[in-house]
């Protein structure tokens, strides 16, 4: 008989089975609210998250007569079992990741990424090991587990601080790629250690044994990785799934990679995974947009619980023996030595100028991986230590791998998430904000407007289905993207870096508002507009959208006509909002207000005008 049968009462429940329903619920009510609270106060959610488990984890043990933790992810989730839902958390969160990495991102800067991968591993593999054995006393078995633990990045965390900060873009890629590709080869070097303590091998044999698991390793998870890539393109590109499976089938085919790898060989289940992601993000598969959005999703719920129960673990003695300089100065030699160590022999003869480089090793934040990775080592070798003959003084420091590991994951966070963004603004190594404009639908309206912004020297690129006007456009020497720029393919070839609003200007207007909508989710909703459409002129007594082309007042045909009489854009100076309302008032029988212009930057005359800078210029056509 079971505890939990033992522990029945005459209507069938437990009281242990009422406490993990509750407190499972209540892990996910507090991450749901955690990552709330990281929004409402802007900073990355992983914070909130470690602080609202620490809180109602060992904290509260403080505050309750029994001295209880109010949530212990140790009473929901015990031994075999924790390592497995931690697992396969960490490897559909290394999935996702995976999803988002495209080759021709990285081609310019493979030799950097190739480097932060080699050197990110050796150098904190041994200088976090030597600084936490020389600063806390660890042995040298638990100091290289450690060290491995610390290699590991966080890509969860790393995500939301590119989003708020906008680096450039060699910037963005390095840490993007980084972020995802070392986290299954840290993981997969911890475990190598970890196996190295507990088989008790002598010391000789260990660069044999390390060598035979990592090439097993990476053989079967590349193997699978790529099988299972194989398998799902062939499934999502013939259409042999219903549109309302897709999502789940492909997250359960996902799950059985990770388990059939760790079958085949133990632990290579992360780096399946990943492989299996960054196939399909190179493979042109449709609807793939919409599987990234449902796994960044599926990730999202992962994170917010697995954050709150795994620093619900810990215990205040744990937490008590942090608070020594010892521990800030082992933390401080991680941030301040081993990580710029690491970016600035990876960037040796790249073309990172110094300040990108500063920026990058200002850049670490450890995440999830590190976090399940240190729980599950924590507890394997705490219920292993008479099997394999661990000594008490590894025992004792196995302990403090989780609360050392989550110091690391708290400082680095507190420090890169909430100054990352004063450090960028800085050393000038922030995006600048994009000035093209895209045009959906390459009618000769579009096709005139676009020629004159890009005769002032504003990138353009215009988008349609339609062949004549693509090869209209290919004539004129105008940038065109034949297909639906707002399409799976069309989004993935934009580079919104360089393209920060959108114009659309086809005949159809469903099509002008579902255009809108879906690449505003890209650049934002106060950077699209669109042509009015024929009701919204005819209907003077609703209130139009604020985001209507050309003052609101002109839709496809009426534009198009005046276009066909007058195909010459005009200039008039303005250096004042009165200047351009006058005009506008003055002229508004005799001209169709179109641009204002300033330097490189243009934006289009609508309802609501933009801000007047002086020496601009406003383009207009001429009504006969």
């Amino acid at each position: 008989m079971t505890e939990l049968e033992n522990s029945k009462n005459s209507d069938g429940w437990t009281s242990l089975y009422f406490i993990g329903m509750f407190e499972i619920a209540g892990l996910l009510v507090l991450g749901f609210f955690a990552q709330w609270l990281a929004w409402r106060i802007k900073v990355p959610a992983i914070l909130p998250l470690i602080i609202v488990g620490l809180v109602f984890g060992p904290i509260s043990s403080l505050f309750t007569p029994t001295g209880e933790k109010l949530i212990d992810g140790d009473r929901i989730f015990q031994g075999e079992r924790l390592f497995d839902v931690v697992s396969i958390s960490v490897g559909l969160i290394l999935f996702e990741g995976g999803l988002t990495l495209k080759f021709k991102e990285v081609k310019s800067l493979a030799t950097v990424v190739r480097n932060m991968i080699f050197y990110g591993s050796v150098v904190t593999l041994i200088g976090g090991a030597l600084a936490v054995h020389n600063i806390m006393g660890f042995s040298y078995q638990i100091a290289f587990l450690f060290g491995a633990l610390i290699i590991v990045t966080g890509p969860t965390v790393i995500g939301p601080i590119l989003r708020n900060v906008k680096p450039n873009d060699k910037i963005s890629t390095i840490l993007k790629w980084e972020g995802i590709l070392i986290d299954p080869v840290g993981a997969l070097i911890a475990i190598l250690i970890y196996e190295f303590i507990v088989s008790g091998k002598p010391n000789e044999y260990f660069t044999l044994f390390a060598l035979k698991t990592f090439a097993t390793t990476v053989v079967a998870g590349v193997f699978v990785g790529g099988l299972f890539a194989w398998f799902l393109y062939k499934i999502l590109t013939n259409k042999l799934l219903p549109y309302y499976l897709r999502n789940t089938v492909v997250l359960g085919i996902v799950i059985m990679a990770f388990a059939l790898a760790d079958i085949l060989h133990a632990e290579s289940g992360l780096l399946a995974v990943t492989i299996l992601g960054m196939i399909l993000a190179n493979l042109k598969i449709e609807g793939l947009k919409e599987i990234l959005s449902f796994k960044a999703d599926v990730v999202l719920i992962l994170i917010s619980f697995l954050f709150v129960m795994l620093s619900s673990r810990m215990d205040m003695a744990d937490l008590e023996k942090l608070m020594n300089w010892e521990s800030l100065l082992l933390f401080l030699v991680i941030v301040l030595v081993l990580r710029p160590l690491v970016v600035f022999l990876s960037a040796i003869k790249s073309e990172l100028n110094l300040r990108e480089k500063i920026f990058i090793s200002f850049i670490c934040p450890r995440g999830i991986v590190a976090a399940g990775v240190a729980s599950i080592f924590t507890v394997k070798m705490v219920d292993l230590a008479g099997q394999a003959g661990l000594s008490p003084k590894i025992v004792e420091d196995a302990q403090m791998l989780l609360p050392l590991t989550f110091m690391t994951i708290v400082g680095t966070v507190i420090i890169q998430g909430l100054l990352a963004k004063q450090v960028a603004n800085a050393l000038g190594v922030t995006r600048k904000k994009p000035n093209g404009i895209l045009f959906l639908g390459a009618g000769e309206t579009a096709r005139t407007i676009a020629k004159y912004l890009k005769g002032k020297g504003i990138p353009v690129m215009l988008g349609d289905t339609a062949k004549s006007n693509v090869n209209e456009c290919r004539t004129s020497w105008l940038p065109v993207y034949e297909g639906s720029l707002f399409s799976d393919e069309g989004l993935e070839e934009m580079d919104f870096s360089k393209f920060g609003k959108l114009f659309a200007m086809t005949s159809n207007t469903d099509i002008n508002v579902l255009g809108n909508r879906i690449i505003g989710k890209e650049i934002g909703d106060g950077n699209v507009y669109r042509l009015a459409s024929k009701r919204e002129l005819e209907i003077t007594n609703l209130e139009n959208p604020k985001n209507l082309l050309f003052h609101g007042k002109y839709d496809f045909i009426s534009l198009t006509q005046a276009f066909r009489r007058r195909t010459k854009i005009q200039e008039v100076g303005v250096n004042t909002q009165e200047d351009l309302e006058k005009i506008l008032e003055e002229k508004s029988d005799s001209i169709i207000p179109l641009l204002i212009v300033h330097e490189k930057n243009a934006f289009p005359v609508t309802e609501d005008l933009v801000e007047i800078k002086e020496g601009s210029t406003l383009a207009f056509l001429p009504r006969v």
